[in-house]
This record gives C-alpha cells, structure tokens and sequence, in this order.
C-alpha cells in the first residue's frame, strides 16, 4: 500500500506541475553477432540531468525494477544468462525503507542470445522501467534489432576458415539510433541528419590481408626460432629419440607426428588464452592505446637485450623438472609432456620471439594472436615431424656452433628496432613531438649500422665465439644489412623512404616537414591561411573543420575529408604510396581543400564542446571521438583511412561511391577525378 501510495502522489504531482509529456531516456540500441549463432544485443541509455533511472536488481518492495521482455524469443533464439548492466549506483530510500539500485547520466543493458531459427531477420524487444526526480514516470519502449543479412548462424564443412574472418575479423554491427537532435560541436548542423537510420560499422577491407601477413611473419618467426642455440639441437637428438625408441618406423613417425601436433596445440592454446583475457574486440585498440605501446617497446627492449647476451629470461627450473618427469611416463600423455618440454626449455630463446609476435599481433586486434601462434608453432613442429618421416635429412643439417648464436643476436637487432615502433605510436598519439621522423630514423640508421658491423666481425657480444673470418653467407648478410642502413639516411633530409612507409612517423611529423632547402638548409616558409598546415608531400592540410571549410569557401574548392589517424598504418601507406603518385598529388594540391580529421587524437574537448553521442550512447570528450563520432553518424563506418568528397554544403560529390579506404593508385585516381567533375 505505501508502494502504491507513493505512485499515486507522484502521479498527481506530475500531472498538475508540468502538462508536457516528459521522456528523459534517450536510447541507441545495437546487435553484434559475438560467434557463431551468438548475437549481443545492446541498449544505450542517456539519461538527462538529475533523472535517475532504476536497474533490474532494484530489490522488491522499492521502486518498479526494469524488465526487460522478448516478444517472439518463443522458438526462435534463447537467452544466454540474466542482462549484464553497466555501472548503477546504491542509496537508501527512506520511503521504502529499501537499498535502491539505479542509472545516472547514461546506462547500459547488454543480452547474450542464442540463435535456433536461423531464418530470423528480426528480435523484438520491450523495456518497461520507472524513471524519477521530483516525480516519476513508468514507461515502456520497444526495440526492433535488426539481424545483419551475412549473419553467420550455421556452418557448413569446409567453410569453417571463411567463417573465422567473418564472425571475428569483418564483423559487422548494425546500430539504429532514434534521435531528434544534432550533435554540438562539430559546426555545421548538417553533419549529422535528422533521422531514424541504421549505422554499420565494418572492419578495415584490409583484415584479411594483415592477418595472413601475421601467418607468414609468424611462421618465419617459428624457422627463425629453429635457428636458435636452444631449440636447434633438440631436433637430430628428438627425431632420434622416435626413430630409435619406437618399435616399428610406423610407429615412429606417428609418435613424431604426435610430437608436432602437441606443439602447435600447445601454442595456439597460449594464443587462445591472450584472445580470451583480452577479449578479441579489446585487442583492436591497442595499435592506439598509449600505455600499451609504452608497455610494448619495454617488453621489446627487453626481449631484445636478452638476445643480444645480457641476460637469459627463462622460467623456473623447478618447472622444467616437473614437465619432464611427466614426459618419462610414455604414451601419447608422455608425448604431449615432451612437447610442453620442449616449450619450457626452450624459453629463453623463443620465448622473446613469441613475446614478440603477440605484441604486434594483439596490437592488430581480433584473433591475430591466435593466428600467429598457428603459424609460428606450424613451423616449429614442421621439422620434427619431416625428418622422423625421412631420417636420412637428418646428414643434410648443418651442425651446432657459434652461428646459431649470430642467429640470435640478429634477432635481438631487429626487436630493438621494431620496439620503436611501438614508443612512435604513443608519442604520435600524444603530440609531444619527442620521437619526430629524423630522430626515429637516426635510431633505425644506428641500430642497423650497429648489426652491419657486428656481422661484418668489427663488434662481438657477450656469448659469441671467437672467429678468425667471417663466412660468404654472412658476408652478404652484412651487405644487404649496409645497404638498407644507406637507403634510410637520404630520409633525414625528406625522402619518402617508401619500402618502410608504414614505420617511421610521417612526413609532416618531424622537425622540417616540406623536407630541406638545396639553398640554405632551413625549411621553406609559405604563408598559410587560418588552420592551415604543411601535411604529407608538402600539402596544404587543416585538421580543423571550420577553419577548411572556411577556406574552402573562398577559394571555391571542394573538400576532400580524411579520417586517418596518428597511428594508422595503411593512412601512412595510402600517403606515401598513393598521394605521392604523379597523377594524384597534382589533384590534391591544386583541385581540393585537404581537411585530415584524427580518430584517436587523444585531447580533450573544451568543456562547452562534450556530448553524449546520439549514435552510440557514449561521452564525447576528446577531438577524436568527436571525429569518430562524425564518421560513425554520417558516413556509417568506423575504418580508417577514409576520404570523403563533399561539397561546400557537406553533401557527398561520388553518389555512386561516397566513401573510399584503402585503395590502389589507379582506383583512387579515377574516384578523386569523378567526384571533383560534379562540383558545381
């Protein structure tokens, strides 16, 4: 009675104070299909100022808890657990004498759902939810999720590797936003429409592409790894170990083969373990999280001095002893130990490479870990199982000796360089210009110059043994290692440098961005309009919108927008390989406006300028979710590069093909050229 007591008086408080109908929710809903048949659905909610919305967890007896009800779920999906909320708050309410649970500012439901019809195009949903300040309201919304047309729900054989790429690596989620309002902050009021429309957002057209190269590099690795003073020796010994003990060659083989299998498993369990503690949605913003890729270059350093013959890393012997008594008791588990043996052992030799490769593949995103463990441990099992199956190879190896350290400490070399790459994405994403292009380069030119003397014998490290010449192999090694080290000095001074384009910063990152002058060695100075900035191939460039859109105006140009970001590897690319063509630079100097707006630019928006996303539900509070923002609401995707041409208005000029990614020359040629004719 006290319950429905105090609903009536909030009900007549309501209806005599204010007669407008009040809706202080605002909601964004989304599906993401999570895995086969497993779609996440999402409700955003954004709650106005001093509202208070209540969770489902509100105790009875209190105010109306949310519900959360599915229409047609009969039959057609299941639920997977009770809806997860995002983070509520906790007070006592001394009317009900309970411990009320509620929303402030915006809130989050999720459900997991199981698919069983797979012909389903639609989930219909209801909340029902009571939302209060000096007054309450009880209202109902109901919700249409849309299932994506490739939504993948069964798997037919032999589609299984077609079905990875696209529930991980190209999935889609289909947003539909309700909203009568535009978002602040980006200046003109037709950047983001007035409507009822759905968002796509879709992984890069690349993906496929980089997780095969995280195979190939990976199994690379594992050959390399192969070469390695701890892991080498083990094959004659291991193989012979089969040949020998085993009754029956058959026998042998298949043992050996066992063996090999063990060890890709076992690997690719670990890469299956990063993906899970991570998440394989989390791992896609590492390329740009700054405190991992500081977390990265000092694994890297690290990694790096230990092969270079500081230090060994390796894990407790107590472990290895334990793994191989396990071993000693025959049998596939006997195997299997042998394998995890191998692992162990072996760990202060592969243990940085494999460091390695989960860096750069985790800072790829999605099942790159899992990928890379499958290739690197593919060719380090490969051996053990070819020469069990033909033990005459076995003549053919090369024996042990000082070499396989030289292996090594290239290596090492090579993780000291890379690890750089890592402290350039976070001083880019900063802006504190400490990393700029000619000091990335010095660093790349002495570490390469460093392993160029080192292979030519002029230096010598710590476990290396003594060597009275050098071989023709390494010889020539030295050679190829000095004349990359020459190929990279003419960029101190501005040359693009395009075999490495996706590494150092970019041009306009760096201490003379239109390069310098045969005259008088300073950087040429020009007079800039208002914004504007030297950007790649000595562009004009604003980062600005109102400040390009402004010029624009004046100059009656049209707009070419560039959603690229600090550390983007293909924008590098698409700058140094595309915008750089004969045909191509011509246009972007002269026929558009250039305005690169950056996705992960990580300042903070003034005060007066942050917002709540319509699209997405989520706060906007630095430039680079506003750009994201913009790109999500009006271009309905999230990639990057892209480039859009518009007019002075903001309307696309390609109709047919508004947007453009990661393209060749030609391509993109023939894209600028059709969109600039229809300027008008």
């Amino acid at each position: 009675m006290k319950k429905l007591f105090f609903l009536l008086i909030a009900f007549l408080v309501f209806t005599n104070v204010n007669s407008q109908i009040l809706d202080p929710v605002k909601w964004t809903t989304k599906i993401e299909q999570k895995s086969e048949g497993v779609f996440v659905l999402t409700f955003n909610a954004v709650i106005e100022k001093e509202w208070h919305m209540y969770s489902q967890f509100t105790p009875d007896g209190g105010p109306l808890a949310m519900e959360v009800v599915f229409k047609n779920q009969s039959g057609n999906f299941s639920l997977i657990g009770k809806a997860k909320e995002s983070k509520t708050r906790t007070a006592y309410n001394d009317v009900f004498e309970v411990n009320e649970t509620f929303f402030e500012g915006k809130a989050q439901i999720q459900q997991e759902i199981k698919l069983t019809n797979p012909k389903l195009n639609k989930i219909e949903a209801e909340l029902n939810y009571q939302v209060c300040k000096e007054v309450c309201i009880n209202q109902s919304k109901k919700f249409t999720f849309q299932i994506p047309a490739n939504a993948i729900v069964a798997v037919t054989p032999g589609q299984e590797e077609k079905v990875l790429d696209k529930v991980v690596l190209n999935k889609k989620a289909v947003d539909t936003i309700k909203t009568d309002s535009i978002t602040p902050g980006l200046g003109e009021s037709n950047i983001i429409e007035k409507s009822e429309k759905e968002v796509v957002a879709t992984a890069p057209e690349n993906t496929p592409r980089s997780i095969w190269s995280i195979f190939i590099i990976a199994f690379l690795s594992g050959f390399a790894a192969l070469l390695t003073p701890c892991v080498f020796p083990m094959i004659p010994m291991t193989v012979s170990f089969f040949t020998k003990q085993s009754k029956t060659r058959a026998k042998g083989i298949r043992n050996a083969i066992i063996y090999g299998i063990s060890i890709i498993v076992i690997y690719v369990l670990l890469g299956i373990l990063i993906t899970w503690i991570f998440g394989a949605d989390a791992l896609n913003a590492l390329s740009t999280n700054v405190w991992f890729n500081l977390l990265f270059f000092v694994l890297l350093v690290v990694f790096a001095v230990s092969f270079l013959g500081a230090f060994e890393i390796m894990l407790p012997n107590s472990w290895a002893n334990k793994v191989d008594s396990q071993a000693d008791k025959g049998g596939v588990i006997g195997i299997v130990f042998m394998a995890l043996a191998l692992a162990v052992v072996s760990f202060s030799c592969t243990g940085p490479i494999v460091g390695t490769l989960l860096v750069e593949a985790a800072s790829n995103g999605g099942i790159a870990p899992i990928i890379g463990m499958l290739g690197f441990s593919l060719a380090l099992a490969l051996p053990f199982m070819l020469f069990a199956m033909f033990p005459g190879w076995l003549n053919s190896l090369p024996k042990s000796g000082g070499w396989l350290n030289t292996v090594k400490v290239f290596l090492g070399f090579l993780e000291l360089a890379l690890a750089f790459k890592f402290l350039s994405n976070a001083d880019l994403v900063l802006q504190l210009h400490i990393l700029e292009r000619e000091v990335f380069l010095a660093i790349w030119i002495a570490i390469f110059g460093a392993l160029a003397l080192y292979l030519f014998g002029k230096i010598s490290l710590p476990h290396d043994s003594p060597i009275t010449h050098i071989s023709v192999g390494r010889l020539g090694m030295g050679l190829l290692v000095l004349t990359f080290t020459i190929y990279l000095i003419p960029g101190l001074w501005g040359a693009p440098l395009k075999i490495i384009s996706a590494f150092p910063p970019p041009m306009q990152y760096s201490e003379s961005p239109m390069g310098l002058s045969v005259s008088g060695g300073n950087s040429a100075k020009i007079d800039l309009p208002e914004g504007g900035k030297i950007g790649p191939h000595g562009l004009l460039v604003f980062d600005n919108y109102q400040y390009g859109l402004a010029y624009a105006k004046k100059v009656n140009k049209p707009i070419m927008l560039d959603f690229t970001g600090f550390a983007c590897v293909n924008c590098r690319k698409m700058e140094n390989n595309v915008w750089s063509d004969a045909k191509v630079l011509p246009i972007l100097k002269d026929k558009i406006v250039l305005i690169s707006l950056y996705v992960d630019d990580k300042r903070d928006l003034p005060k007066e300028q942050q917002f709540i996303s319509p699209s997405t539900g989520e706060e906007i509070k630095t430039i680079g979710e506003k750009w994201t923002d913009f790109m999500i609401s009006k271009y309905k995707t999230n990639t990057q590069p892209l480039y859009v041409l518009t007019d002075l208005e903001g309307n696309s000029l390609n109709t047919e093909n508004p947007t453009i990614s990661y393209v060749g020359v030609e391509e993109y040629y023939n894209w600028l050229k059709a969109g600039i004719a229809k300027f008008k």
